[in-house]
């Protein structure tokens, strides 16, 4: 007799262990990326050296992302997944005893290699427990959970800090038990269904699965887009996203002359926007057009650029960070729906595809506030607008040419959310 399916049932377990991996995993690390530049300080490192550790992170995990991401496929995204866990957990331990400024940026490498293995793996669980007709709110739902995280992990360790009269390794052991927690998660609540697949007990029958997966493995590798055209996509709509990331507090401080109050203002009402918004544009993604949603990103970094040269105020500034921030949010769910799109046409090397996407995407973010500041210091800030709002004009037309090129070398039909605007204006 065949069960009716319980209430309980339409919860999707997984895919809420994730989300809940993503808000602990930011709870500790947001405490760590508020408190290592300060203890960086403490033990005598210059501003630039204090850039450089910054950064070291998102630098090797470039570099090691497309590796480790066929290691996720290879040896599975869950194990992946538990293992950059556990490297990271390391990690914040490690940062308690470090004393001396090389093992920070050991540390920090070690961070790095983590990120490189974790992303890949979790961007690829997403995609294969978030739904094919919501993969964009899955992707949301996980941004978000994270963005509030790391909001109130920068309060704590700001707290934690005033309160304890700045013992630094006492806050990176906080972060360590802290970090402990989403290991327990996906570990006991996460699965990955080629696992389940390879460890069947039935060899005639795990053979039987593999041959058939390789065929349509190799079926779709033929029909899959090319791969280039969207790492390069990735690394434009990251660009232009990030560029003001660091920046920003020089910005509204120097530039406009707010005080440090009214920018923490400013940061405040942006989150909250963000954290409204992001659910918002991934079920607009899922359910209406994933185009329009990243069209809104580009729209949202061409306002704010003109608005922070012609309304330098608080208000004005305060309009062009939520702007940003708000077009980050439409980003992040419609860019995770495309990776799962791309990566579907070869599913057993899903994690592979995701890094090399993910790659561009870091690669995007770690270059363009290097060149905004270069772009500033030289010319001014109206070139750095100006040349900001092309970039993401022209990021918006090459969207638009390679995901239609795509299409038409691959002949793969697009769900009715991709094209619902082009067949009304059709």
């Amino acid at each position: 007799m065949k069960r009716t399916a319980s209430p309980r049932s339409s919860l999707n377990g997984p895919l809420l262990a994730i989300v809940g991996e993503g808000l602990l995993s930011r709870l500790s690390f947001g405490l760590i990326s508020f408190t290592l530049p300060l203890y960086a300080r403490h033990l005598g490192l210059s501003l630039t050296e204090v850039g450089i550790l910054a950064a070291l992170n998102s630098a090797v995990a470039v570099a090691a992302k497309p590796l480790l991401g066929w290691v996720a496929d290879r040896f599975g995204l869950k194990r992946t997944l538990v293992a950059a866990i556990g490297l990271r957990s390391l990690v914040s331990l490690c940062l308690g005893f470090a004393s001396a400024p090389w093992e920070l940026f050991a540390v920090r490498s070690a961070h790095g290699l983590s990120m490189s293995l974790r992303d890949p793996s979790v961007n690829a669980l997403i995609a294969e427990h978030g739904g094919k007709k919501s993969v964009a709110s899955a992707f949301a739902w996980y941004q978000t959970a994270r963005m509030v995280a790391g909001s109130l992990s920068r309060a704590l360790a700001g707290f934690l800090l005033a309160l304890t009269a700045a013992n630094y390794p006492l806050v990176f052991f906080i972060a360590f038990a802290l970090s402990v927690l989403p290991l327990l998660v996906v570990s006991r609540c996460v699965r990955d269904e080629r696992d389940a697949t390879h460890g069947s007990r039935n060899p005639e029958s795990s053979r039987e699965r593999l041959a058939q997966t390789t065929q349509i493995s190799a079926d779709a590798t033929q029909a899959r887009p090319k791969l280039l055209p969207f790492v390069g996509l990735g690394f434009l709509i990251a660009g232009t996203a990030e560029m003001l990331t660091g920046l920003f507090p020089v910005l509204a401080t120097e530039y406009a002359g707010l005080s440090t109050a009214q920018v923490g203002i400013i940061y405040a009402v942006s989150t909250l926007a963000t954290i409204v918004s992001g659910p918002i544009f991934g079920w607009l993604s899922d359910n209406v057009s994933r185009k329009l949603v990243l069209t809104v990103r580009g729209l949202a970094n061409t306002l704010s650029s003109i608005v922070y040269v012609i309304a330098p105020t608080f208000l004005g500034v305060g309009i062009a960070k939520t702007a940003d921030d708000m077009g980050k949010a439409a980003f992040r769910p419609a860019w995770g729906a495309l990776m799962a799109h791309i990566s579907s046409f070869d599913k057993r090397n899903r994690a592979r595809t995701m890094s090399w996407m993910s790659m561009g995407e870091d690669a995007g973010a770690v270059v363009a506030p290097v060149l905004a500041g270069l772009l500033w210091s030289t010319w001014g800030i109206t070139v750095l607008m100006a040349l900001r709002a092309l970039l993401a004009i022209a990021t918006e037309v090459y969207a638009l040419s390679i995901t239609r090129s795509a299409r038409l070398r691959s002949g793969h039909a697009p769900t009715p959310s991709d094209d619902r605007a082009d067949v009304r204006a059709g």
